[in-house]
């Protein structure tokens, strides 16, 4: 099931974006030391492939990424979920994690609301620093690790 009824302008925009291309961003500015995030909602609902979250970047690229990872999906480029993919950033592998349902009530609020509970698969894009390490590895800064929190734990999609 998901939500059809809009009660506000956002939630309307999101049915709408859905309806027209099969997913919406939503973007979660920063706040003081939590790093801002964004995330997908209906890829689920119109493609039967995982919802998308991505911390620690502009939304505007945080956006594209996330339009890659659904195309990327949806034509054949991204098959397996469980092995980096160097089909997101350009000289840089991405790692996918699986987000525990325990994260989403904090982080997906408003996919939760569309899908009127945890009824969907969620997965990080977890990106590693200029240095080519990801936040889990003892070499990546504080600052790096503090900006990307990894939801799943470290390594690649559990």
């Amino acid at each position: 099931m998901v939500c059809e009824t809009a009660n506000d302008a956002s939630e309307k925009k999101l049915i709408d974006d859905i309806a027209t291309f099969g997913w919406h961003c939503v973007n979660i500015l920063a706040e003081e030391d939590l790093p801002g995030f964004s995330f997908t909602v209906g890829n689920y609902h119109s493609y039967r492939h995982p919802e998308f979250i991505i911390f620690g970047l502009d939304s505007n690229v945080a956006h594209q990424i996330l339009n890659l990872a659904v195309t990327g999906l949806n034509n054949g480029a991204i098959v397996d979920l469980s092995v980096p993919t160097d089909e997101l950033l350009n000289g840089y592998s991405c790692v996918f994690s699986k987000v525990p349902e325990t994260a989403y009530q904090e982080h997906v609020g408003f996919a939760r609301w569309y899908y009127e509970g945890n009824a969907f698969p969620l997965y990080q894009i977890v990106w590693p620093s200029k240095e080519g390490h990801f936040p889990w590895n003892v070499e990546a800064s504080e600052t790096f690790r503090a900006a990307q929190p990894v939801l799943g734990g470290s390594g690649t999609a559990q």
